[in-house]
């Protein structure tokens, strides 16, 4: 069984969709890249699946016993998150959350796995500082490290990169590459780079005017990944 499956899915606010009849499967092990035009329902599709927006149509079934509290998801920062005045270690921390149910305080274990994704992703260092006085890159570690202490099976990244240098931008992909294929943590990323997309992904979602979801190999021979790629990838 998929470890994520989308049925017939329609996806919209206030009654309007802006993505019809959409279906598609996410294998344990996969890497997919979600690529397509500004407003195509890229974003949507993602919190969607997390639960925060409910399908106009279809249905999402989740497999493998993966619980949709169990899905770790790493947001498009604002400016206002990016001044928020906590320590690393506390916002790593509140990854633990979906983990207390009813306990009105973090356990043990809660704390020795943020301490263990602190680690993970080099923060040591950082992990009483406060979170706003960090680079770019440094928060979104913490970002990382914080969506992995929810999860053990799958990563939903929404433009991860985004206002990063390239250098910064060539460490975060090689982090995720490595948490998808080291520790077998299935990931799902919307992407406006084409090329990273096409490099570090096993397969590929585009979503707009054409659809696709297979191997990138099937893409980047399929009419769309063809029609894309002529275009440079534009407003991807």
């Amino acid at each position: 069984m998929a470890l994520l499956s989308c049925q017939d899915l329609s996806l919209g606010y206030e009654g309007k969709a802006i993505l019809e009849n959409l279906s598609f499967t996410v294998d344990t092990g996969d890497y997919l890249c979600i690529v397509g035009e500004n407003g195509s329902g890229k974003t949507t599709l993602m919190k969607t699946i997390l639960g925060l927006i409910h399908p106009l149509k279809g249905k999402i079934v989740t497999g493998d016993g993966l619980l949709q509290q169990e899905i770790g998801y790493l947001p498009q920062q604002t400016l206002v998150q990016r001044d928020f005045p906590a320590s690393v270690y506390e916002i790593v921390l509140s990854g633990c959350q979906g983990r207390k149910g009813l306990r009105p305080f973090y356990s043990k274990a809660d704390k020795e796995l943020a301490w263990k994704n602190i680690r993970r992703m080099e923060l040591v260092p950082l992990a009483r500082r406060c979170y706003r006085e960090l680079s770019g890159g440094q928060q979104q570690r913490v970002l990382l490290a914080r969506a992995l202490c929810a999860t053990k099976k799958l990563l939903l990244l929404d433009e991860p990169v985004a206002g990063l240098d390239p250098k910064v931008t060539a460490e975060m992909y090689q982090l995720i590459s490595d948490l998808n294929r080291k520790d077998g943590i299935t990931v799902v990323m919307i992407s406006h780079d084409l090329e990273a997309a096409l490099r570090c992904a096993t397969h590929i979602l585009h979503i707009g005017a054409r659809v696709y979801c297979g191997t990138v190999e099937g893409y980047l021979q399929s009419e769309t990944g063809s029609h894309w790629m002529a275009k440079g990838g534009a407003e991807a």
